[in-house]
């Protein structure tokens, strides 16, 4: 595994353990630890995103947002939302199908309460997710098809859909943070790439009190400490604050000697000081604060009290929250390969249990943002990187169902766009793509339109030389816009 995503804390780019200078080299150093060790934000980085965004004219009080549920693995989109009941059962699987809320359409039986609200939904059934895979899975998080490090050695470099909004768009609130994740792996969530470290994602988990479940899914009993916002014994935020006062006078007899203002850093790390020490940003990340009726309606489960973290994160001024849903650090829980090739199973005894899971978080988090007024604002986005094999039985197996990036299905809900419909089919065995191909450049296109950054915006190599644009070559679901 690569370990080119090695991004240790925020505060990196102080070089914390490198002597500077003299009679003043110890005394910054110490001051330039104290402050990387605060909690490894990101937030500096983040804040000075949000004042350049502000500076070239961008929007940063839109509301709008995106949820990513990502189903790390690859679900099957036959045994999902495109299901093929008249076919053979080596073809169709192990389940039935239920009748929806759209008039002669059918999804899987165990996703009943999607079915109920379809009309809120719309499926995609013609995905092509040629050149995705997993562990990376970064295609369909980028919009690139390029973004594939197992056969492209500069697959690391295309940035995420989400550093880019962090980029162009940015936070919807002051001190928000405009990208966050919940990572079970660094191996399931794209990064920044060549747009900068600081663009990478805030990992929420070590700012979360959440259930600790084991590699298989199962409860172990214990809640996760959310030590994040722990300062060290005997450091205190008034010890902190004067720790970057001294800095500052540090930096301004600095400007004497070199050319170089460090001033800047000063500023937003203050600022991150303050969201540290601010109570309004932990609460955001303490699922404690939300009512009880709203806390049973979402359920304890692990993933399902991410959702609901998901939310209150929007609600603070986040633009971009991804969900790893999965448990297991390796290619995902949703690689149902069977049942004899642990520790995801086959389609029946391993994605069977997951269905009516999802089938709860996704509908309650929808209903949730319905009730709220936040649906328009917030677009909704249930994937994985590709599609499972038309007929179940691979690597020896018989109930399992082998990658197959040919097609895929997905579902989208919210953001003001025309739901209430299925766009795409496959050929009858759901081995092929039959009409309406839709590209990951279009997924990503879709969502810079909802955020109104333009899909010709390119960002940058190392050297300064425009590189790639955005979104590879795509365009708008113009059915749903």
């Amino acid at each position: 595994m690569s370990n080119r995503h090695s991004h240790h804390h925020a505060f990196e780019s102080y070089h914390g353990r490198v002597c500077e200078g003299l009679s003043v080299s110890s005394r910054r150093g110490m001051i330039k630890n104290s402050l990387a060790g605060i909690a490894g934000l990101s937030l500096p980085q983040l804040l000075r995103s949000r004042a350049e965004a502000v500076q070239n004219g961008l929007s940063q009080a839109s509301g709008k947002s995106v949820i990513l549920l990502w189903m790390a693995g690859g679900p099957s989109h036959i045994d999902t939302w495109d299901p093929k009941p008249d076919r053979p059962y080596l073809n169709r699987g192990p389940f039935g199908v239920t009748s929806t809320r759209l008039p002669g359409t059918f999804i899987c039986e165990h996703l009943p309460k999607q079915a109920a609200m379809l009309d809120k939904f719309t499926i995609l059934r013609s995905v092509d997710a040629r050149q995705s895979n997993h562990e990376p899975n970064m295609v369909f998080q980028t919009g690139h098809r390029g973004a594939s490090p197992r056969s492209n050695p500069r697959g690391y470099t295309f940035p995420s859909i989400g550093s880019v909004i962090a980029k162009h768009h940015g936070p919807n609130l002051p001190g928000g943070l405009p990208y966050v994740a919940f990572q079970k792996s660094k191996s399931h969530i794209a990064y920044s790439g060549y747009l900068g470290k600081e663009f990478d994602p805030f990992i929420a988990e070590p700012a979360c009190r959440l259930p600790i479940y084991d590699l298989v899914g199962q409860d172990t009993g214990k809640i996760s400490s959310a030590d994040m916002f722990r300062f060290a014994p005997g450091v205190s935020v008034n010890r902190i604050s004067k720790r970057q006062s001294l800095l500052s006078q540090l930096n301004q007899a600095r400007k004497g000697f070199f050319e170089s203002d460090t001033s800047g850093l000063d500023e937003y790390s203050q600022q991150a000081l303050s969201l540290v020490a601010d109570e309004k940003v932990q609460q955001a990340f303490d699922i404690r604060k939300e009512s009880k009726k709203v806390r049973e309606r979402f359920g304890k489960h692990l993933w399902c009290q991410k959702a609901l973290l998901a939310r209150r994160l929007v609600e603070a001024g986040s633009s971009f929250v991804t969900i790893d849903l999965s448990y297991h650090t390796a290619s995902g829980t949703w690689d149902t390969h069977g049942d004899n090739i642990p520790p995801y199973g086959g389609i029946k005894k391993g994605l069977g249990p997951l269905l009516p899971l999802f089938d709860h978080l996704l509908t309650t988090l929808v209903g949730d943002l319905d009730d709220r007024g936040m649906l328009d604002d917030v677009l909704v986005i249930a994937m994985g990187e590709f599609g499972r094999t038309p007929n179940m039985g691979t690597q020896d197996s018989t109930d399992g169902r082998n990658h197959w990036p040919v097609v895929m299905s997905m579902c989208l809900a919210g953001g003001g766009l025309r739901h209430g419909q299925v766009i795409g089919a496959t050929e009858k065995d759901g081995a092929d793509i039959l009409h309406r191909p839709i590209t990951p450049g279009d997924l990503a296109a879709t969502i810079y339109h909802h955020f109104g950054v333009p899909q010709n915006t390119t960002y940058q190599d190392p050297r300064g030389r425009p590189n790639f644009v955005v979104a590879e070559n795509g365009k708008p679901i113009s059915e749903i816009i």
